[in-house]
Parts: structure tokens; C-alpha cells; sequence
């Protein structure tokens, strides 16, 4: 399945972002670039970034004409097709940041998604991440393999897991003192009735979610496939009699 955009966080503090435009939806551009820490700009100056919040249709295209002859990457307000990037709707638990696009499809879409959203991420999500970052050392030491560094990682933060990050109380240093061995092999069967990725089982989209590799025929769907872990190792066939270390998934389609 091809991705319409490629979502990425670009760091914008102290950088030049060009402005163009007045009113409620450029004012709103300006705040979220103020956050941002971006130094805001007119045209003329030079700048990776621009947002044109130019109401009138004429002046707009040709602001966004004359941007991108000059490299620049341009977010044209309410036009779509104008656009080389768009702002997504945010959930900001800093340092951990979730943004919902619709590649300019609907904003309002994008925002109800957010409000829904917003109550299932708790506050100290944030406190969470920052943890994490300053155990780095202690988790390399705990686990000195990266694979099996990474299992424990996925245990840990798995649904019910001492460090669930949807949890009430995450404990970092009991998760390092009491984490069990991650290295045993384990293999999870998912029998697919459809090859519509909404059709999984919860426990099945965790299973995809978590494993280390996925076993699948020639013609498992790429929607499917997709709910994997973009690390996860892909092999076309079934699972070994000798399973290597952590999780496995074997997918098996419908007939």
C-alpha cells in the first residue's frame, strides 16, 4: 500500500518559515509556528518552509507558484493539491508528539480524531518517554543484544505490561530489576477470515504489532502485511521447526 505522504517531525526552532497571508487562518499558522519555535518571515527571505494563507484564490496560486520556482516546500491553506506538506492535528505529551493528517482531506476530520484521542494518552506520557531516554544505559547493560533489547522493550510497554504507557503507574527501574528473560521463542497463528486489515482481533493486530518476524504466503495482502513492524523481517512461506528467538507470526489465508 502506498503512503500518500511521509509523515516526519521537523525541528523548527530558530529556523526561518515564510508566512504569507492575514486573517484567522493565517493568525492560526502563526501561533502553531510560534510554538514551534519558528522564525517567522516574508517572502523574500530565504527559507526551507512556507505556509500561504492567502484568501484570494489569484494571489494564492501565484504566491504558491513563485515559492516552489524557488525550491521552497509550500503549505497552501484550504487547497490541497497545492500542497507540498500539511499540518496535522496534534497531541502534544512533550517530548512525545501525535499528529493525525488527512493529506488535507478534511481538518475537521483530523480534529475530532484528536479530541478522542486526547483522553486515552495520559499526562505523564511525556514523563514516561523521558524516563525511557535516561535508561538507555541501564536497558543496554540489562539486555547487551539489541534484538532481545527490543523484545523486552515491547513486553514492557505491551497492554497490562509494567511499563504499559496507557497504564496508571509506569515503573521504569521495577521493570529493570524484575523484567523476565525475553530470549524464548514464541510463535502466535493468525488464521485471516478477510483480507481487510480492520477485520483483525485486537490480540492479532498487538501479535503484528509486536513481532519480530512474519511467516506469510506469496499472496498475503500488503494491507496486512503493512500492520507489522516496519523492522519485522518478512519471509514468504511457513514458520521453521526451530523457531530463533523471540516472536514469530505465522499468517494463514483464507481459502
Amino acid at each position: 500500500m502506498t503512503l500518500h505522504s511521509l509523515p516526519i517531525f521537523v525541528r523548527l526552532a530558530g529556523r526561518a518559515v515564510i508566512l504569507l497571508g492575514s486573517g484567522e487562518a493565517a493568525d492560526a499558522k502563526r501561533r502553531l509556528l510560534e510554538r514551534a519555535g519558528a522564525v517567522i518571515v516574508g517572502e523574500d527571505a530565504a527559507a526551507p518552509l512556507a505556509i500561504v494563507a492567502i484568501d484570494d484564490e489569484t494571489n494564492a496560486v501565484a504566491a504558491v507558484i513563485r515559492l516552489k520556482a524557488r525550491g521552497v516546500l509550500v503549505n497552501a491553506v484550504d487547497r490541497p493539491a497545492l500542497c507540498d506538506f500539511t499540518l496535522p492535528a496534534i497531541i502534544d505529551r512533550d517530548p512525545v508528539l501525535v499528529a493525525i493528517g488527512t493529506g488535507g482531506a478534511s481538518a475537521g476530520l483530523a480534529a475530532a480524531l484528536r479530541q478522542r484521542l486526547e483522553a486515552m494518552f495520559p499526562s505523564q506520557l511525556g514523563q514516561l518517554a523521558t524516563a525511557l531516554f535516561a535508561a538507555r544505559g541501564a536497558m543496554r547493560a540489562r539486555w547487551p543484544d539489541g534484538a532481545e533489547r527490543r523484545r523486552a522493550l515491547a513486553a514492557g510497554l505491551a497492554a497490562g505490561g509494567p511499563i504499559d504507557p496507557l497504564g496508571d503507574y509506569p515503573n521504569i527501574q521495577r521493570w529493570l530489576n524484575n523484567s523476565a528473560e525475553t530470549d524464548a521463542a514464541a510463535l502466535r497463528i493468525i488464521s485471516l477470515y478477510s483480507v481487510d486489515p480492520d477485520d483483525l482481533t485486537l490480540r492479532d493486530a498487538r501479535a503484528l504489532a509486536q513481532a519480530d518476524r512474519l511467516y506469510h504466503p506469496a499472496d498475503a495482502p500488503p494491507a496486512i502485511l503493512d500492520r507489522a513492524r516496519a523492522d519485522a523481517d518478512r519471509i514468504i512461506g511457513t514458520t521453521p521447526a526451530a523457531l530463533p528467538p523471540g516472536l514469530s507470526v505465522q499468517l494463514e489465508m483464507p481459502r
